[in-house]
């Protein structure tokens, strides 16, 4: 399997319910350092997984909602405990549809998966892999 990665990253704000989370409950920010691992069985006919700046645009559009924002406040997110690992299929359903309408042109089209990694610290990450082609949980 061929993959293609590109790397962005995300400031947000937001607060987690269940005592689980101790302090997190309370309202605290993190920043995300996101990957997208594109990936398909064989090359386009110009040697691609698919074109390495359509993608880090792509990218770029899909965290743009969640940039720098409380992520409390966002209509879609309300009610959520966003935590990093919800975080990661949030942006690979995001991505998935973006991908299925088009967005990274034929070779996009020819994607087997994709899998979305968010990176907390050094030490700490969540990723979510599924199918480009359908609906993920």
């Amino acid at each position: 399997m061929y993959s293609l990665t590109v790397r962005d990253h995300i400031m947000i704000a937001h607060s987690f319910k269940g005592a689980i989370f101790g302090p997190a409950q309370q309202l605290h920010g993190a920043t995300f350092v996101v990957d997208a691992e594109f990936r398909r069985p064989t090359l386009s006919e110009d040697g691609l997984v698919v074109d390495i700046g359509q993608a880090a645009d792509l990218l770029k559009r899909v965290l743009a909602p969640l940039n720098y924002r409380n992520l409390d406040e966002v209509p879609e997110l309300t009610g959520r405990n966003t935590t990093t690992e919800f975080l990661a299929g949030h942006i690979h359903r995001r991505l998935s549809d973006a991908i299925r309408a088009g967005a990274l042109g034929p070779d996009g089209q020819q994607l087997a998966s994709l899998k979305i990694s968010l990176h907390e610290s050094h030490t700490a990450w969540a990723a979510f892999e599924a199918s480009v082609a359908g609906e993920v949980a």
